[in-house]
């Protein structure tokens, strides 16, 4: 069965997983790498979801108990937020290509042509801005998880690890890459938070795999 990318309403989360990869791998631009950071943070934050279940289930690791229900009451409400950031990033791109095929014949076009390409851009950064920012918000969670939840499933908090951190990381690149193609009176907001972003991630990046090893005595 073949699956051409784009198109308006289109969910990738009611996708097999096999489609969605063909989807993903033909050659339209939509679903890309704003899609596939959204589908890395829902997996992360479903993974994350597994080992506090591991946890809260056995008296052993109670010391665990605490955060495993704080990451629950994130992680969540953001394995549905992902899928939907997952169609809200493809979207927003499939705007900014129907922008650039509006006609541009008279002065009046070229300026509605104009608006329509920087306003379809500047959501084609905010949605993985906001898919970053949860990304981040679950990575700052982990370390701990890492330390004290169900010992046996320290490989699968980092393995969400990685997945959020390339959910951050990836979604970024597409923030700053339309960030670049508007006016730097645009996405003033985004604009002052992204470098702490960026930083910050990668610290807890590095917190979670720090965490993992010293839980598995490396």
């Amino acid at each position: 069965m073949g699956f051409g990318k784009g198109g308006e309403g289109m969910n990738w989360a009611d996708m097999t997983l096999r489609e969605f990869q063909a989807a993903l791998a033909s050659s339209s631009p939509t679903p890309g790498g704003g899609t596939a950071s959204a589908v890395a943070l829902g997996q992360a934050a479903s993974l994350s979801i597994m080992v506090c279940d591991l946890t809260l289930a056995n008296e052993k690791w109670e010391e665990g108990w605490a955060i495993a229900e704080r990451i629950q009451t994130l992680a969540i409400p953001m394995m549905g937020r992902s899928n939907e950031l997952a169609t809200e990033d493809s979207t927003a791109f499939d705007r900014v290509m129907e922008g650039f095929g509006l006609p541009k014949t008279t002065v009046e076009e070229k300026s509605e042509r104009k608006d329509a390409i920087r306003s379809a851009t500047l959501e084609a950064a905010v949605v993985p801005f906001e898919t970053a920012s949860l990304a981040f918000e679950l990575l700052t969670s982990l370390p701990e998880l890492a330390l004290k939840g169900n010992g046996n499933a320290v490989t699968d908090v980092g393995v969400a690890g990685l997945l959020a951190s390339a959910a951050a990381k990836g979604a970024i690149f597409n923030v700053e890459i339309n960030l670049d193609g508007l006016p730097e009176e645009m996405g003033q907001s985004i604009r002052k938070e992204l470098p702490s972003l960026k930083e910050h991630t990668r610290i807890a990046s590095r917190a979670v795999m720090d965490a993992v090893r010293e839980r598995m005595g490396q």
